[in-house]
């Protein structure tokens, strides 16, 4: 709805820069160019906004993970406490512990990971329509044959 809503802003617009037509000037072309500019810029700031919301639900995950793992360390710490001590649960405690914090350590490079898909799919948006400026001034400039 809101791509309906730009186009017909840009088409309001382009009706009132019609009557100042130059000979060497497309005043279309250039507005056509700032609309493809816009568009970039709202895919842009959707796909940033897509990426943080996946990332903030991945951070969701993680916490709950984390508590779980939590709350069942601490389940059999209570239960290891009733029994008499022997090596083979502190053994296993620390097992434990190692695979939790080696857990810890991949849920933060994934985290990582997902912030930079965010910003290089972003970052790609934006590169694309620069490139297309280029072409576009490149065609404009561009002496008619």
């Amino acid at each position: 709805m809101e791509t309906t809503q730009n186009n017909s802003f840009f088409a309001e617009y382009l009706k009132l820069f019609k009557p100042f037509k130059l000979a060497a000037f497309d005043t279309s072309a250039v507005l056509e160019s700032r609309r493809k500019d816009f568009e970039a810029l709202a895919t842009a700031n959707t796909t940033a906004l897509q990426g943080l919301q996946a990332l903030g639900q991945k951070q969701t995950e993680i916490v709950n993970a984390a508590m779980t793992r939590l709350q069942s360390l601490v389940a059999q710490q209570q239960a290891a406490a009733a029994k008499p001590a022997s090596a083979a649960a502190a053994g296993e405690a620390t097992q434990q512990a190692s695979k939790a914090w080696q857990k810890a350590l991949g849920d933060v490079r994934e985290l990582a990971e997902t912030a930079y898909r965010v910003h290089a799919d972003s970052f790609a948006v934006i590169s694309r329509r620069v490139a297309e400026n280029v072409e576009e001034l490149k065609s404009l400039v561009r002496p008619a044959r």
